[in-house]
């Protein structure tokens, strides 16, 4: 049976910091912090932001447009010292911004160690609702990386997205709401797995999916944008905030652009798309839908 309207409420509550259940997020950024350095020519990441946009699973504005990714093991492999140089950039500003222990992963990917699970779980929704790529693995979280990242561009992107979570999960979230969210994973992964995007999703598995959705839902999903993500279009920027939220709600890792709702695709985890379908059948998610 579908969670209740109350439920899904209660989840969401659970999950944002309670400042927003006063006063809710604007999507309004705040622009775009300038780089600092520091005398020795090295951006002084730690020196950059004296507060930060709202948070984006609150119905913030993502920190990205469109989705940020890693590279392909083919494109680092080929630009291997470029590659390096990035990843020790990230590296370096990560440590700067959330004093946690990071070092390169699997190519295209930054580890972050994170203080529990659970803080690693609320990243992982945090994070991917801000349009930045992100897996988590235990209390591990796993950040993107790619020889063409820039720094004042993609570099800053990754660095300012989790000097923005974590602010927001150490500075926002209290200790006994920490416990109620543990409490709230814990509760919900017995009833509703968490959902996740796959890059093995294959061009088929998103058109099996899509066709399976429009049947049963008459919802139009979108031409394929990025593997493992199947986009809907909302009416309104504000709708698509309230589907984002709501997916969240039922443990799917869900995302913005503009209008459109971005919703996990995994074949291993889902073949046929129904375990996705049955969670966006409750009748809030469906209200934000056309």
């Amino acid at each position: 049976m579908a969670p209740t309207l109350d439920i899904l409420q209660h989840r969401l509550r659970t999950l944002i910091p309670a400042q927003y259940q006063q006063t809710p997020a604007t999507p309004a950024s705040m622009g775009s912090a300038g780089l600092q350095y520091n005398a020795d020519g090295t951006v002084a990441w730690d020196k950059i932001w004296g507060s930060f946009c709202d948070l984006a699973l609150a119905g913030g504005p993502p920190h990205k447009g469109t989705l940020l990714q890693p590279a392909s093991a083919a494109d680092i492999a080929s630009k291997h010292i470029p590659y390096q140089q990035v990843v020790r950039e990230i590296c370096r500003g990560i440590t700067l911004v959330t004093a946690l222990d990071d070092e390169p992963d699997t190519p295209g990917w930054v580890r972050l160690s994170c203080t529990s699970n659970v803080m690693a779980g609320w990243l992982l929704r945090a994070i991917t609702t801000e349009n930045v790529a992100v897996r988590a693995e235990g209390s591990t979280v796993y950040l993107p990386a790619s020889p063409d990242y820039r720094l004042d561009k993609q570099i800053k992107n990754v660095i300012t997205v989790i000097a923005k979570t974590t602010h927001y999960w150490r500075d926002h979230i209290p200790a006994s709401q920490q416990w109620a969210i543990a409490d709230l994973f814990a509760e919900i992964e017995i009833e509703l797995p968490l959902l996740q995007p796959s890059n093995d999703a294959s061009h088929d598995h998103y058109q099996r999916v899509a066709s399976l959705m429009q049947r049963s839902t008459d919802l139009l999903p979108i031409v394929p944008q990025y593997p493992g993500w199947l986009g809907v279009t909302c009416s309104n920027p504000q709708a698509a905030i309230d589907a984002m939220q709501y997916a969240v709600s039922q443990n799917l890792l869900a995302r913005r652009e503009d209008t459109t709702l971005f919703l996990p695709l995994n074949p291993a985890s889902d073949p046929d798309g129904r375990n996705l379908l049955r969670r966006i059948s409750s009748r809030k998610l469906r209200n934000a839908l056309p």
